[in-house]
């Protein structure tokens, strides 16, 4: 954060000429459930920023990893008449609320700062509703990352592998060595995190087919059973306490040489940093097995708040998340790549640097895909049978086949 120091008062002097602020400040409530260190780091620069433009910050975080329970949460405060100014918001959810009535749109921000000339396009029309910006996103978040300890690989003579087949056998030299191969949190949104990167392994477009488009045939066929068949060899790698494990935890466990691999997103690389690790040195990012990229991202959403100042606090806080300066802080701290393709990247680590060159290949390759565990492909309704199918599985003996089928029906019952 004592970064910032050096760089807000250019920024404040570019929000004192916004017309929509008029005058810095505002007031701001923010929902979030960024609690975990890296990621608390990370919001906490946004709100050192917001408040050095003399503004109101208002914390409303609510733990709970993937933000299910903030969801809950923000539900009973519109029900209530009393929804946050923002809210972390993202893929089909800001459509949803916005097709409600929901949001309020900061357009006049972005025709200001030229918010078309530096997002990706695909990412742009997802911030937008009928033409206008009603969220602002933060980052690109990788999905399909595994976080190794090289110390415990070493242990086992093991190398980094490339392909599912690869894994199975480090792993099962891990296990036969004490070692917890896999650490993981058994919550619904780990588990269809790990899920989806297997589907990705099996090419962009079954992922396309099966987690965006719903074909039918590509949710029940083989390609589906071979999933979970891995699926099923990775939950013999995950340790006896696992079951609703926070996925901080978890990475701690491979940062501590407790386990070897994690599979999640480039947050987790968010708590190695702010540990003290080196990437490369004491652990090391690789992408699951698949040329794909499955990505994430981190937004807010302005809910139709009432009152210049909390109005005036929305469209400060926009133009703060936009900022060059804060999307390279922001990201440098939170582990993931910046939204604004304008953003120099001399200051990202090695993982950072691969995840940006993996994304560049791969929407030149149409291989970069949505997540569906991350709420990015699919709405709310149909996310969750996903999830149910897919922790039912993990958690029982059900066979691939029978996963396969129930997942194909679940589908149609949310459509």
């Amino acid at each position: 954060m004592r970064k910032l120091k050096s760089i807000l008062t250019a920024t404040a002097v570019s929000l004192f000429m916004l017309p929509a602020a008029g005058h810095a400040g505002g007031t701001v409530e923010v929902l979030h459930w960024w609690t975990s260190g890296g990621e608390a780091k990370a919001v906490g620069t946004l709100k050192e920023a917001f408040e050095k433009q003399g503004g109101k910050w208002e914390d409303s975080p609510i733990a709970g990893g993937g933000g299910d329970a903030a969801m809950t949460a923000l539900r009973a405060r519109v029900m209530a008449g009393n929804p946050p100014a923002a809210v972390q918001l993202k893929g089909p959810g800001i459509q949803e609320w916005a097709d409600q009535g929901g949001l309020a749109d900061v357009e006049d921000v972005a025709k200001a700062e030229k918010w078309d000339d530096v997002l990706p396009p695909t990412l742009a029309e997802i911030m937008k509703y009928k033409g206008k910006y009603v969220a602002a996103p933060v980052n690109v978040h990788r999905i399909d990352w595994m976080w190794i300890n090289p110390a415990v690989l070493a242990k086992v003579g093991a190398e980094v592998p490339k392909t599912w087949d690869e894994f199975n056998a480090v792993a099962d030299k891990l296990k036969a060595a004490g070692i917890t191969p896999l650490a993981h949190g058994g919550q619904p949104w780990q588990d269809a995190t790990v899920f989806e990167t297997i589907v990705l392994s099996e090419g962009a477009d079954f992922y396309r087919k099966a987690l965006i488009e719903l074909d039918q045939e590509a949710l029940t066929g083989e390609t589906m059973v071979k999933v979970f068949d891995q699926l099923r060899k990775l939950r013999g790698y995950v340790d006896p306490g696992f079951s609703g494990r926070d996925w901080n935890l978890a990475t701690a466990m491979v940062m501590n040489g407790e386990a070897g691999f994690q599979i999640m997103g480039d947050w987790a690389k968010g708590e190695f940093l702010a540990a003290g690790k080196v990437p490369g040195k004491d652990f090391i990012c690789a992408p699951t097995p698949g040329n794909g990229f499955s990505f994430n991202t981190d937004s807010f959403a302005f809910f139709k708040v009432s009152g210049e100042d909390r109005i005036e606090g929305q469209k400060v806080l926009a133009s703060l998340i936009m900022s060059p300066e804060f999307q390279e802080t922001f990201n440098l701290a939170k582990g993931s790549i910046p939204a604004r393709t304008d953003i120099k990247l001399d200051k990202f680590d090695t993982c950072a640097l691969k995840s940006f060159e993996d994304m560049t290949a791969a929407v030149k390759n149409n291989t970069f895909v949505p997540s569906m565990a991350h709420e990015m492909a699919v709405p709310r309704t149909v996310r969750g049978e996903f999830l149910d199918v897919v922790t039912n599985f993990f958690n029982s003996d059900m066979s691939s086949a029978d996963a396969a089928k129930a997942m194909g029906e679940a589908v149609k019952r949310a459509q």
